[in-house]
């Protein structure tokens, strides 16, 4: 395949049932593309002259961080605000979240004219509850993590009849994602590995299912070891909690693996690493002192894994996604001194 030759897309007008929980497939992500560009800008894959000395390879970013909602995430919100059922339109969606997912929905809420309620832990990112203000949301405040904030969602939805939308177990929101990897395999067919965060799974999915299933490239996730239920969950072939979830990087801070994720992944993800919370801090002031990229925990664990595997990377072309850039100025600041 050459980079000057679009993949063919399916008609705009085919809708999938994405309120089923099947697992989405590459014309999937296709046909989510039609909706997704009608919005959103295609993202930059940028060499990185540091990383590719580092690593003796040509090391690609993938700039998901200049979409509007500096993450990946908005191409999921996207998706599936846009083939939401009719009868939801009034009562609205809601959700939990960290941060990311939140600003997803809130911002394909205002393009659709769609109510959005977003739960979050009541210590969230300020800045991320904020952004989710901004673009119309209203937020909530319950429990201490993520799961505790999606379960009061969950309750929520049921009692007022909102479309609750998961962050993970959506088909829609996995193709949506997807189309990312589109734009990596158009531009850069001859990749040989890619790196990617695990949270809840949805974008190591959505480069499985183009990056993964279009190229030969090796499709690698990274979760800290420090909150690793979606790691045991495909290691282990299960979907038990896991207690552990102390990672400072909130956008893989999860202690309850995903369905559809997690079979996803395990048909799919060709290695699946954990790395230290150190390794995380010093990928995120890495890349700031030598980028400028003020990049989220969840991003640096890509990095991290890049490391682990360094030695196989000589000479190779890689592609590592900047997930996101919502990270807080002042656990920014801490961690760029603290990793000099």
């Amino acid at each position: 395949m050459s980079k000057y030759d679009p993949v063919e897309s399916p008609d705009e007008t085919t809708v999938f049932p994405y309120h089923e929980l099947t697992s989405p497939t590459t014309t999937d992500v296709l046909c989510a593309r039609n909706r997704v560009s009608q919005h959103l800008p295609k993202t930059p894959l940028v060499r990185s002259e540091v990383l590719s000395a580092e690593f003796d390879a040509d090391v690609y970013l993938k700039r998901e961080d200049t979409l509007p909602t500096g993450a990946f995430k908005v191409r999921g919100g996207i998706n599936l605000l846009s083939t939401l059922a009719p009868d939801f339109h009034d009562p609205g969606v809601i959700a939990a979240s960290t941060g990311n997912h939140g600003q997803s929905i809130a911002y394909a809420g205002r393009q659709f004219d769609i109510p959005v309620t977003i739960v979050v832990p009541e210590d969230a990112n300020q800045s991320k509850v904020a952004a989710m203000e901004r673009l119309g949301a209203t937020v909530m405040f319950s429990g201490t993590d993520f799961d505790d904030a999606r379960v009061h969602a969950e309750k929520l939805a049921s009692e007022n009849g909102y479309r609750y939308v998961h962050s993970a177990n959506e088909p829609a929101l996995v193709a949506g994602v997807g189309t990312a990897g589109l734009e990596v395999v158009e531009e850069l067919p001859d990749i040989d590995y890619l790196f990617c965060p695990v949270g809840g799974g949805s974008s190591a999915s959505g480069y499985c299912l183009t990056v993964g299933a279009l190229t030969d490239a090796t499709v690698i996730g990274a979760q800290s070891e420090a909150a690793p239920a979606m790691y045991r969950a495909w290691a282990n072939d299960h979907l038990e909690p896991h207690d552990r979830m102390e990672t400072l990087a909130e956008g893989i801070a999860t202690r309850v693996p995903f369905a559809l994720t997690t079979q996803l992944l395990r048909d799919r993800l060709d290695d699946f690493r954990l790395v230290s919370e150190d390794a995380i801090k010093q990928g995120v002031g890495d890349l700031y002192r030598a980028e400028r990229i003020p990049m989220e925990g969840a991003c640096a664990a890509s990095l991290a894994a890049m490391r682990q595997r360094a030695d196989e990377l000589t000479g190779a072309t890689v592609v590592f996604p900047i997930s996101g850039r919502n990270i807080e100025l002042e656990k920014l600041e801490a961690l760029v001194a603290e990793t000099i």
